[in-house]
């Protein structure tokens, strides 16, 4: 099974055999490339092979026309929660590892979890990710399945949380379909490193299995959840190895279950107060921008995810080459949100607020986007694949963007930027070539600032 979804000789001779790609050689992938269809691994091996600043910049240039073909000028925003740091892992790259006794774990209660929630939504977010270590003794299925439900409870003059992502440990069928019953959104593990001595090496505990890690898609699409979220932290190995692993896995859950990845996660190893971990795969910010270019041109139809990891510098250019989704105003410290200590995962870099985060966005012409209309609608799986791949998805995603920026707006940003956020709706607006389309994507408009909310295509 596991040589099925990653072989590593074959992607290590890839590797190799693609070295010093020649320009004919990059420019007939990038010609591909804009097609929308797709890259096969050894395409895909002459772009992270890419050295040549010249011809790296026509394949940024390539990667922003297709992700701006298939998924617009949007960019969702969301926030991660973490509910609980109890972790019976020893993860050599994470501050929550079992053996760190320099801080007393917490798990927040069902009442802790909707302060949070009322946070969130008072900061403007709409979507969050639900976030937990791996610890069957406090953070069982049935804990994260009553987070989620408390989550959706919520309801402030703000609004609510109206989709609810999750990040937990790799866990059996039964536990999927538990979480499916709770109507999650996309379910995110990372693989964290596909080289599975490298894997080894950085993991003890149960997460130590790599083989576990690895299936876990395929047990959760057998208990239904087809919206599956893929990942791995870039710096612990080869990072072109780990790209090439990305693209084979999305190949393998297409072949294996008729739908890819509907996100692709691109978290970069940052460091943590008791984590000692100098990995020698570490990537450059030219690199990082690479992969994410080579990712998105690889596997054009999946979203793709940057975290506040990145700088402000770092996550600004990514947003023009590939990304199409990105948390803000984070706090990876268990019940962080509104509270001054601090034991988080990770450090972050980019420590905006959500208000400076979507002032910046607008002032660089993207749509900040809260949207989660596709999860309501059922456009999720081979439904979703089926408007994404031919580029579909836009003629939703535009108008949708636009209803839940204008609620941004009326809700949030009357004292900063509404007025450019207006003038960027109407651009946008305007750019909705079916009249029919457009017209009620106005009127709609029109109902929100008359104070109607949650609406959507």
């Amino acid at each position: 099974m596991v040589k099925k979804i990653i072989d590593e000789k074959k992607i290590n001779a890839i590797i190799e055999g693609t070295k010093n790609p020649s320009k004919r050689t990059i420019l007939k992938v990038i010609e591909k490339a804009a097609q929308k269809k797709g890259l096969g691994l050894e395409e895909a091996g002459a772009l992270v092979n890419l050295r040549s600043p010249e011809l790296t910049k026509k394949l940024f240039e390539a990667a922003g026309c297709v992700k701006n073909e298939i998924y617009g000028e949007r960019l969702v925003l969301f926030a991660p929660l973490y509910i609980s740091d109890f972790c019976v892992n020893d993860c050599a790259y994470c501050n929550f590892h079992k053996s760190n006794k320099t801080f007393k774990r917490r798990k927040l209660t069902l009442d802790e979890i909707e302060s949070q929630t009322r946070l969130l939504i008072d900061m403007g977010h709409k979507r969050l990710l639900v976030e937990a270590g791996e610890d069957p003794a406090h953070n069982d299925i049935d804990y994260v399945v009553s987070a989620i439900k408390r989550i959706y409870s919520v309801k402030t003059e703000k609004g609510n949380i109206r989709r609810v992502n999750v990040n937990i440990a790799a866990a059996s069928a039964a536990d999927y379909r538990k979480l499916k019953s709770a109507c999650i959104g996309t379910y995110q593990l990372f693989q964290e490193t596909y080289h599975r001595k490298t894997y080894e090496a950085l993991h003890k505990g149960p997460k130590a299995d790599y083989e576990r890690q690895l299936t876990a898609y395929d047990r959760a699409f057998k208990a239904g959840i087809d919206d599956l979220g893929l990942g791995v932290l870039f710096g612990l190995y080869d990072w072109r190895f780990e790209a090439l692993s990305l693209i084979a896995h999305s190949m393998y859950l297409e072949t294996a279950h008729g739908v890819g990845p509907h996100t692709i996660s691109v978290p970069r190893f940052q460091p943590a107060p008791t984590v000692t971990l100098r990995p020698a795969g570490r990537v450059s910010d030219n690199d990082f921008l690479k992969l994410i270019a080579t990712l998105r041109v690889a596997v054009p139809y999946t979203g793709m995810i940057i975290s506040t990891r990145e700088s402000a510098a770092t996550r600004k250019t990514a947003f023009k080459i590939g990304i199409s989704q990105a948390s803000a105003a984070s706090n990876t410290t268990t019940g962080g949100y509104g509270e001054t200590s601090r034991h988080p995962q990770f450090e972050i870099q980019d420590d905006r607020n959500l208000s400076e985060v979507i002032g910046d966005v607008v002032a660089d012409g993207f749509l900040p986007s809260f949207c989660t209309a596709c999860y309501r609608k059922g456009r999720t799986g081979e439904t979703f694949m089926n408007l994404s791949k031919p580029g579909d998805i836009h003629k939703f995603c535009r108008p949708n963007g636009l209803l839940t920026f204008a609620e941004y707006l009326q809700d949030f940003g009357k004292n900063s930027f509404y007025s450019k956020g207006n003038e960027l709706i109407a651009f946008y607006l305007n750019k909705i070539e079916n009249e029919k389309l457009r017209n009620e994507t106005k009127r709609r408009l029109y109902e929100i600032k008359k104070g109607k909310r949650d609406i959507y295509f």
